[in-house]
């Protein structure tokens, strides 16, 4: 099996990428600039020369304040690139595993959405990510599509970074506690994805570590885990004023992953505590 990784400087691609290689698989990162989605022709040829057997794609437009000015680009990065990359796989007869995001549901009420439930985006990044699922469903019968929500790695920025990182300088911080999902740790979720690409379980999936929080519950486990004395203010997302609508609701269900025999993640207060482990070590 050959496998092709877009955004491999991102921090889930990176990951991916490191996945890959510790299992001995080909595999060949694309960084934004050997495959610029937005030149449909640089991008294809760069697609056909490594003639993978599956793509797995990371790279995608992802300022979801800065989206709401730049709808176009937006689109034309998440939308019709992601168009265009189906039909290359199409036509290689390549599998397209497409990461998409808890953003194309539209984050009301408490429930934890199943895969086919309506959709609804709030804001123009789940509008163009929920077009990308679209084109790839109308290109390929040979795709996965796996949704996740509030990503951190080692390999980039994430809410607990800039939590560890407001740490230094302040004891007291307000946080947004009306805003409930699941956390969900790169070095878990990419071991799912090699999984899905090595397999013919083909269709749409929901990935995330176990159980959900609020953003605020979540800096609250942040510092207990470091052992920092933050007191940590719950607040509603009024308090913080965006550009860009956040569901409030990014909860999902895994069960697609139990009937398809998928493992699921594990907790995300276990993924948070190795999350924090590893990047001690790496600061050190």
């Amino acid at each position: 099996m050959k496998v092709l990784v877009t955004g491999v400087t991102g921090q889930l691609g990176f990951d991916v990428m490191r996945e890959l290689k510790a299992r001995n698989i080909d595999a060949c990162g694309a960084t934004r600039q050997e495959m610029p989605l937005t030149d449909r022709e640089a991008a294809d040829a760069f697609v056909r020369k490594v003639h993978p057997d599956v793509v797995i794609h990371c790279a995608a437009y992802t300022a979801v304040d800065r989206a709401e000015d730049e709808p176009a680009l937006c689109r034309e990065i998440n939308a019709n690139a992601v168009a265009r990359l189906a039909k290359s796989c199409a036509a290689m007869d390549a599998t397209l595993l497409y990461i998409s995001t808890d953003y194309v549901f539209s984050g009301q009420g408490d429930c934890f959405y199943e895969p086919n439930d309506a959709k609804g985006p709030c804001n123009v990044y789940g509008q163009t990510k929920l077009a990308g699922e679209l084109a790839v469903q109308a290109a390929l019968q040979k795709y996965f599509i796996v949704r996740t929500s509030w990503v951190f790695g080692l390999h980039g920025k994430n809410f607990i970074r800039t939590m560890l990182n407001l740490a230094k300088t302040h004891d007291k911080l307000t946080v947004v506690a009306d805003q409930v999902g699941s956390p969900t740790y790169t070095a878990d979720l990419v071991r799912l994805l090699v999984d899905m690409a090595g397999s013919q379980k083909y269709g749409v999936y929901h990935a995330t570590n176990e159980g959900t929080c609020s953003w605020a519950e979540l800096a609250a486990e942040v510092f207990r885990q470091r052992g920092l004395k933050v007191q940590v203010t719950p607040v509603e997302s009024a308090a913080y004023p965006v550009k860009a609508a956040r569901p409030q609701n990014s909860r999902l269900s895994k069960a697609c992953l139990d009937a398809a025999g998928f493992s699921r993640l594990p907790a995300w207060q276990d993924a948070v505590r190795r999350y924090l482990t590893e990047w001690a070590l790496r600061k050190e």
